[in-house]
């Protein structure tokens, strides 16, 4: 069983609690851990694990601004604290797009997240349920989350025309839970009534924000 994700937030790049837990994840999947890509800015560091489906999101602490196009060995890693992590689900589409933004063609590098079914813990007195935890699987939908976590904090995304337009997303702040849907029922002028049914293509996690 792979480590709670959600216990890595405040961890820096080299802390034993990511090495341990991307060990335990390539043991379910057809890959070999390898180095990161790097993308290095002044307020953020990402760490994109392609074929394991995840990406971390570093933010530098104590002063430290990162230059740009730097390598994992040109960081100041005791400078860096994990802030958010993001989970990829990457279903072969349908029909093929035309329309395809520069960010959506970085996340269709990630392979889908190699855990068929996974749990993410949540904040029992804020959940819809009381449930302490949500299970994850690759065909968890709108009206799952919903049914679970009750209505989002936020929410956004769906309007424009089916093609090129944003996917609906949902964030459930108190529990540090922010869903991207994807698929055309994601899209379009009646994503909203559709979104129910559309399959989650990231999650990013983070530290739950108290009112």
């Amino acid at each position: 069983m792979v480590l709670d994700i959600q216990t890595l937030l405040g961890a820096n790049p080299s802390a034993d609690s990511i090495t341990v837990f991307l060990k335990d994840l390539v043991q379910h999947s057809n890959t070999s851990l390898t180095a990161p890509e790097v993308k290095s800015y002044s307020d953020a560091v990402y760490f994109n694990y392609y074929p394991l489906g995840i990406s971390f999101l570093f933010i530098p602490q104590k002063g430290y601004k990162p230059t740009g196009g730097l390598k994992f060995e040109d960081l100041q890693v005791d400078s860096l604290v994990l802030d958010s992590i993001n989970i990829y689900n990457a279903p072969k589409p349908k029909t093929p797009t035309k329309t395809t933004t520069s960010s959506r063609t970085a996340e269709l590098a990630f392979s889908t997240y190699p855990e068929l079914k996974w749990r993410l813990s949540l904040s029992p007195e804020a959940s819809a349920s009381n449930e302490s935890s949500i299970e994850i699987s690759l065909t968890t939908n709108g009206k799952d989350f919903v049914s679970c976590l009750g209505e989002p904090d936020r929410k956004g995304g769906g309007t424009g025309p089916s093609s090129g337009s944003i996917g609906i997303w949902c964030e459930w702040s108190k529990h540090g839970i922010m869903v991207e849907f994807g698929g055309d029922e994601a899209r379009g002028p009646q994503a909203w009534e559709r979104g129910k049914d559309a399959i989650w293509r990231v999650i990013t996690v983070f530290s739950p924000k108290q009112e």
